[in-house]
């Protein structure tokens, strides 16, 4: 079946609740058994109710609704994405590894690398993510993971991820990607040689900007150890929040395409704009990772990047503070459009990043993308009054 079906058919079984389309949100602690032999015979794993903090049939049906839809071999939840990226990296690496991560990640990520897991005595190298022979270049042979995001956080650059796990599979490393921007609609990473994904499901796949979780989803193979780290973390996600994420996931495809058309549309817009020095969208014919992205994705989310003309700070927080439609927020992926200014040239070790003026990231919700150019047409005349 196609993704749009399975967003609408995954993780629920009215046969099995009384025809009740959607699942029951089920809470527990305790479990019942009713033998010894049952009792001792229960141990936690996909689908097997032993303790609530394992999990009840709520969880384990949006764990199977995402990893069905990643092409996965099974899916962690967890409480953000954040502890998706923590657990995951506690969970493949120890005292002694080494981790390869691309520059242009997460800045979240990259405090994980260079604060816990060195302090773990875990040691990090970044490498330019457009460049994948630096992979072979830097890998070490006590190198576990090379850690990518594609698009790149802020500056949304594209990676060839079949290549560098090519690389870091020839040298016995792991590829470990975030799929957040894409989702599993618009990009299946395990036919690329990923080997375990991230995602943040507060964004996309909450989509109502009222959750926080994480997902962690891997091949069968590393099924087992990551859910293992993650039990021994003693991280759990209430059934609730699981329930909402089920539901947010049927509307996925229908939102997603929404964001991408009126993203690209917004896009398009701005590109004309004197005030606006560069468009960062890989869906941009325009955009240097547009082939790529082209060959490798199924399509774009609303998340892109926009570099200003030289502008004070005074002038673009004269456009931003009074938007009408466009919220600042530090999260994204919900219904609502956000606009906020970006530094990515603060969290960069490997390569250099000099934009022409100041940077801006970029949402679009649902809202009409009339409307949105609307509202932006009137922060930059506030932009241009103040500069």
């Amino acid at each position: 079946m196609r993704d749009a079906t399975l967003v609408t058919t995954l993780g629920r079984d009215p046969e099995q609740n009384d025809g009740i389309v959607n699942p029951p949100i089920q809470r527990a602690s305790t479990i019942l058994f009713p033998t010894v032999d049952s009792l001792l015979a229960a141990r936690p794993g996909p689908g097997v109710v032993n303790y609530g903090r394992y999990g009840t049939p709520t969880t384990f049906a949006l764990e199977e609704a995402v990893a069905t839809l990643e092409g996965a071999g099974g899916a962690v939840v967890v409480g953000s994405g954040k502890g998706a990226i923590v657990a995951t990296m506690l969970a493949l690496l120890q005292a002694g590894d080494h981790v390869l991560v691309a520059d242009n990640v997460y800045h979240p990520t990259r405090q994980t690398t260079d604060g816990l897991m060195k302090r773990m005595g875990v040691a990090s190298d970044y490498f330019d993510p457009l460049v994948p022979e630096q992979v072979r270049q830097k890998i070490r042979k006590e190198t576990r993971v090379v850690y990518l995001e594609s698009p790149g956080s802020l500056t949304f650059e594209i990676t060839d991820v079949a290549a560098i796990a090519e690389i870091a599979h020839a040298h016995g490393a792991l590829v470990v990607f975030d799929n957040t921007w894409a989702t599993p609609l618009y990009f299946k990473p395990y036919e690329h040689g990923v080997d375990v994904t991230i995602h943040a499901a507060t964004k996309y796949i909450g989509g109502h900007s009222d959750l926080m979780m994480g997902i962690v989803t891997s091949t069968a193979a590393l099924h087992g150890r990551l859910r293992q780290g993650i039990q021994d973390l003693g991280m759990s996600v209430s059934p609730e929040d699981c329930w909402l994420a089920l539901r947010a996931i049927r509307t996925l495809d229908v939102r997603l395409r929404r964001h991408m058309e009126s993203g690209i549309e917004v896009a398009q817009w701005l590109q004309g704009r004197p005030e606006v020095a560069r468009v960062l969208h890989p869906a941009l014919p325009s955009d240097p990772g547009h082939a790529l992205w082209k060959r490798d994705f199924k399509g774009a989310s609303g998340l892109f990047g926009i570099v200003l003309n030289p502008a004070s700070p005074a002038a673009v927080a004269a456009m931003l503070d009074d938007m009408e439609l466009f919220g600042m927020g530090w999260s994204w992926g919900g219904y609502e459009s956000l606009l906020i200014p970006t530094f990515p040239q603060k969290s960069r070790s490997a390569t250099a990043w000099r934009p022409e003026g100041p940077c801006l990231r970029i949402h679009v919700g649902l809202e009409d993308p009339d409307d949105l150019t609307a509202d932006l047409d009137a922060g930059f005349a506030r932009l241009r009054a103040a500069s």
